[in-house]
């Protein structure tokens, strides 16, 4: 049986210097941590200051409206916790 003929590679060439990749800026990101944490403990003591009080605190005249609040705390912690890296 006849060998098959070996093909030849070419010769890799390197793309032009006036595409090299850009350096990525990385930001200072520490305040993430404490406001995610802290946006998810002010929604979780809204709401249980509202269950203790049986309604009559934080704001009363929201009435049951504060559930919303606190959880709207504990979704804006989850919105900060996106821009964590």
């Amino acid at each position: 049986m006849p060998k098959s003929r070996i093909r030849k590679k070419a010769d890799f060439t390197p793309p032009p210097a006036a595409k090299q990749a850009t350096a990525i800026k990385l930001t200072n990101r520490s305040w993430v941590a404490p406001v995610m944490l802290a946006l998810f403990a002010i929604g979780l003591a809204w709401i249980v200051v509202f269950y203790v009080t049986d309604g009559s605190l934080p704001i009363k005249s929201l009435s049951n409206w504060n559930i919303v609040v606190g959880f709207g705390f504990i979704a804006g912690g989850f919105g900060v916790s996106t821009q964590w890296k």
